[in-house]
């Protein structure tokens, strides 16, 4: 059902084949959902990569 959106999270991400596909799941749930954690230098090119596959994906700051 999520196929190419799990594929991406896969390549992109490095999550496994599960990770991928709960992240799907709860996004799909939620309308959004925090699919990794981290700094902005390693998040940028990989929210870059998911959107130049024609996926919608934002970053967001938040407080630590």
């Amino acid at each position: 059902r999520f196929e190419r959106v799990n594929q991406t999270l896969i390549a992109v991400c490095g999550h496994s084949s599960e990770q991928a596909e709960q992240c799907a799941i709860l996004n799909e749930a939620k309308g959004k959902y925090a699919v990794k954690e981290g700094q902005y230098e390693i998040l940028k090119p990989q929210c870059d990569a998911i959107t130049g596959r024609g996926i919608g994906a934002t970053m967001e700051v938040t407080a630590n």
